[in-house]
């Protein structure tokens, strides 16, 4: 077909010379001509004309650029030098970081496991850790609780969270404090740094104890914070997240000397941290933020308040559903019955100072510790202590009290320090106070009479005495009652806790051989050489008097009050030390020991402890009230078990109408109510004697010169046995 039709152009040759340009009008710019892209052939574009610039502005922007462009140079310069020395810096620090086995546990000193006689646990000391736990070992609650609670976007940053930061800052300027001052924005990893102390261990020659190396590494300055942040961007390179967090979950404090996560589980609900359901899990978490004020063995409501509201915050995060939530709720944590009783915090305050320095705290080992204390006769020291004061001390009284109560052989079964129960690291009214015995000295008296040959119904007159003193001049003691009674026996004195019998009868055996007896029987504080002393003016701890009584009912053997059974390191099997004490050298002979305690029966049955008695079981016992009733004591044992009971001020001031026979004596008895409950009733170990001729003891004249008469011996028998013994002794050592 032809190409020819209608509308086409006609035919004509390309220009070969370019057309000659027409010469340009005065003021005006020459136009372009460019070549169209349809056609390939060549148009002339028109053009505006250009506006000459104003000057000035030109001036100011030719700066401006200048600047800005000069500012640019630098600041790209300058930031790049910035992040080759921080990234220099974090490649320095990622060779410092240690090996994760070597960063889980990260106590400062060891630990010291306390338990019972049962072997079940009782107390802690030191700093807790119950074993290396993950971040997959743990409970996924306990896990999910501390990520909502410390870091929300834990997964997200690469070790320092900026978001965080900004809002930390902004938070704190809402709140009128300074930037830094308040929320800091760390994240768990930060926080995780920090308890590295970034990667600086312990120097004893370098610092001068521990509490000054963890102030140092908890410090809170702009140069610390930066340090931190390096040290949290070289362990995010080193370590995965669930390491990190495992770090975290071991190295954290939680209150109550427990580090990590298994021995806050242990400590307060007695179970692994694998097994936290949400509501504990929400508890341990929210401890984190403040461990020892919200430890719920301080205040357990207020840790409570605090895991509602990280329940709330799981919940908002998708970690537990509305349900669990709202159980978790309705069925707050609650505390194994360990960590709820705190018992025996005197107890074990006392057994921690009796242990050898290498086996302390201080040691950094964990320790393990058996005791003598039996947590059912702790319970009921603390029961009478609580219902005495309750019932019968009149409120606003500032009197204090303490109990021991223990075994023949002088193991510790209870304890209690002062009328203020479960507390731990206190003063030690037991053990610590030391105080005029008064009338509960007077047992040991008549041990040294009867052990040299004085019977039961052998009598004393009472009546009125007054001695000289060298150095002091003449010295009148009466009776508590200013009353005397005449002629009367051995027994009948000690019952009603006559003075001046046992002064004469002190006196006429001798102040050595009763300082002897006493000191022998462990009453080891030092006694006054003057005839005062037969009134107990000398001092002595209500431990020492308690384990010396025991050492009548044993038979007159001494015993050394102890609590401890075995102790060992946690992990081996054969212990380091054995029993701390026990029964020791015999100080009187049985039979004297026996007819001591029929004496000391009549004291409950019939004389001045007759508000100890107890129905349908044996009791002996003794009261003491000192000079102006600063001091009252009540001691006494059945077949089973002795307590000692003391009451008074702790500034020594008089008591009020307290004797040792009453207040004393009513906590003594609740005491071994409680102490005896389901134990069948035994008699007590004593001699009840024939009443002999009676035999008249001579007054003592201590203000002549002459020689002490020798006591009289009728009922003393010889051993030839001992006899022999101690002929062989005198010949070999010499002497008499």
């Amino acid at each position: 077909m032809s190409d020819s039709g209608r509308g086409k152009g006609r035919l004509v040759a390309d220009r070969r010379y370019p057309a000659r340009k027409a010469p340009a009008k005065p003021g005006t710019t020459p136009s372009k001509t460019v070549k169209t892209a349809k056609t390939g052939g060549m148009r002339r574009k028109t053009t505006r004309p250009r506006r000459a610039r104003n000057p000035v502005v030109a001036f100011f922007l030719g700066i401006f650029g200048f600047f800005f462009g000069l500012a640019w140079r630098i600041v790209w310069r300058v930031t790049a030098v910035i992040a080759l020395v921080i990234g220099l810096a974090v490649a320095y620090t990622y060779t410092t970081v240690p090996e994760l086995s070597t960063l889980l546990d990260g106590r400062a000193q060891g630990s010291v496991t306390l338990t019972d006689r049962d072997g079940t646990v009782f107390a802690w000391r030191g700093d807790q850790f119950g074993g290396t736990v993950t971040a997959d070992s743990v409970s996924p609650y306990l896990r999910d609780a501390v990520i909502a609670t410390e870091d929300r976007r834990f997964f997200m940053h690469p070790g320092v969270d900026p978001v965080g930061i900004a809002s930390a800052i902004r938070i704190n300027l809402r709140e009128g404090r300074g930037p830094l001052q308040g929320h800091g924005g760390s994240t768990i990893t930060q926080q995780t740094a920090k308890l590295l102390c970034l990667g600086r261990e312990y120097d004893a020659t370098e610092w001068e104890n521990e509490a000054e190396y963890v102030g140092d590494c908890r410090q809170t300055s702009l140069a610390r914070k930066a340090k931190e942040a390096l040290y949290a961007v070289a362990m995010e390179i080193k370590f995965t997240k669930k390491d990190i967090l495992s770090i975290y979950l071991n190295r954290a404090y939680l209150g109550a000397g427990a580090y990590g996560a298994e021995a806050a589980a242990q400590r307060y609900f007695s179970k692994p941290a694998s097994a936290l359901n949400p509501a504990e899990s929400a508890m341990i978490a929210g401890l984190l933020t403040a461990p020892s004020s919200l430890a719920p063995t301080s205040d357990i409501e207020r840790s409570r308040n605090r895991a509602a509201t990280v329940i709330g915050l799981m919940q908002n995060q998708g970690y537990l559903t509305d349900a669990k939530a709202d159980e978790a709720r309705s069925s707050p944590a609650v505390l194994s019955e360990a960590a709820e009783a705190r018992a025996g915090g005197y107890y074990a305050d006392w057994v921690m100072d009796t242990i050898p320095d290498f086996a302390s705290v201080e040691s950094r080992q964990d320790v393990q510790i058996r005791t003598t204390l039996d947590q059912r006769l702790q319970k009921a020291a603390e029961d009478a202590m609580n219902v005495i004061f309750n019932e019968k001390v009149r409120e606003g009284s500032a009197a204090q009290a303490a109990i021991v109560v223990m075994s023949a052989d002088g193991a510790v079964r209870a304890m209690v320090g002062g009328r203020k129960t479960g507390v731990s690291g206190v003063f030690n009214r037991a053990t610590q106070a030391k105080r005029q015995t008064g009338s509960a000295f007077k047992p040991f008296i008549y041990a040294t009479a009867l052990e040299l040959g004085y019977g039961p119904f052998d009598t004393v007159v009472d009546e009125p005495l007054c001695m000289n003193i060298p150095g002091s001049g003449q010295w009148c003691p009466q009776n508590y009652t200013k009353e005397y009674k005449g002629r009367v026996t051995l027994t009948d004195a000690l019952k009603e806790s006559l003075n001046i019998p046992a002064i004469k009868i002190s006196e006429d055996v001798g102040r050595d051989l009763v300082s002897r007896v006493a000191d022998q029987f462990g009453i080891n504080s030092a006694l006054n050489d003057t005839p005062a002393m037969a009134l107990g003016t000398s001092e002595a701890s209500l431990l020492e008097m308690t384990g010396a009584y025991a050492g009548i009912l044993n038979g007159g053997s001494s015993v050394r009050p102890y609590g401890l059974i075995e102790l060992r390191i946690k992990g081996d099997p054969d212990p380091m030390i054995g029993a701390g004490g026990g029964i020791g050298e015999r100080v009187i002979n049985e039979k004297a020991a026996k007819e001591l305690i029929y004496m000391m029966e009549k004291v409950i049955s019939e004389g001045t402890g007759r508000r100890a008695r107890l129905e349908g079981r044996a009791a002996a016992g003794k009261t003491g009230t000192t000079q102006a009733a600063r001091d009252a004591w009540f001691l006494g044992f059945t077949a089973d078990y002795v307590a000692g009971v003391w009451m008074g001020n702790d500034d020594n001031t008089p008591l009020t109408g307290v004797t040792g026979g009453g207040l004393p004596a009513d906590i003594w008895r609740e005491v071994m109510v409680r102490v005896n409950d389901g134990i069948e009733p035994k008699p007590l170990p004593m001699i009840v004697p024939e009443p002999p001729a009676p035999q008249v003891v001579a007054q003592p004249q201590p203000q002549q010169t002459q020689p002490r008469p020798q006591p009289q011996q009728q009922q003393r028998r010889t051993d030839p046995v001992e006899n022999f013994v101690n002929q062989l002794l005198r010949d070999i050592l010499g002497g008499n």
